[in-house]
């Protein structure tokens, strides 16, 4: 199996301050899902939006599909495969769930793909074309993570950067997210998830990377992260 993206010693730090990342290194292989966890301020939001393109390294290489994109600027990469979904979801909240997800394809010129990726998304999240209609700020928490998620799909994008999806819903709501995450890596997608509830994380992804003050600390599959002493005192409330 092939790897989408490779990080290899990453450094990134705001404003000429210390480094946030102090040499990262880190692969996820095609349609499968990565995660990093750690606690807040590990530099795991640090991580997605270098990757992203909204901060530069100081030092450091990442490769999407063997492709260089530390110095691309964020339009080239949405453009190239990766979408971004941000802590707290960030969705339009004065456009309707049908007009967010025309944004989800504004990068792509061919409509009509736009089209059925969104008749896609409806079939895959049912209660958004329910909603299509509907302003996307007086949707649930949940459903506006479903939107979210759709949108980023809509794009076209092979490898989807999922910033806390989990934060702030209820116990029931998280578990469908979950779900939804799985059922997304079974339509073909790659996912790299940052998530602070570990247990969840490392419950539905393959793999995993312990990030504690800009360092990766501890790494493997995520059923030897789970057995870990280490994670589970510090990460699992055990």
């Amino acid at each position: 199996m092939s790897d989408v993206l490779v990080i290899r010693d990453l450094h990134v730090s705001y404003g000429g301050a210390a480094d946030v990342l102090k040499g990262i290194s880190l692969s996820v292989p095609e349609n499968s899902i990565v995660t990093l966890i750690g606690a807040n301020g590990a530099g795991k939001t640090t991580t997605l939006l270098t990757i992203s393109g909204l901060l530069q390294p100081t030092q450091g290489t990442i490769e999407f599909l063997g492709e260089r994109i530390d110095s691309k600027p964020p339009e080239k990469i949405i453009r190239m495969g990766i979408a971004h979904v941000p802590e707290g979801r960030k969705v339009f909240r004065n456009l309707a769930v049908y007009e967010n997800l025309l944004m989800g394809g504004f990068s792509r010129r061919d409509k009509k793909a736009v089209r059925e990726r969104i008749e896609r998304m409806y079939e895959l999240f049912p209660i958004l074309r329910d909603r299509q209609g509907q302003l996307a700020g007086t949707l649930s928490g949940g459903e506006q993570q479903m939107l979210a998620f759709a949108r980023a799909l809509v794009s076209g994008a092979s490898l989807l950067l999922l910033d806390e999806p989990s934060m702030g819903l209820a116990p029931l709501l998280v578990e469908e997210v979950a779900r939804i995450i799985v059922d997304i890596r079974k339509e073909g997608a790659t996912i790299l998830l940052v998530e602070q509830n570990a247990e969840l994380a490392l419950s539905i992804s393959d793999r995993g990377y312990v990030l504690e003050t800009g360092q990766i600390v501890l790494e493997g599959t995520s059923e030897e992260l789970l057995r870990n002493k280490q994670v589970e005192e510090s990460y699992l409330g055990v």
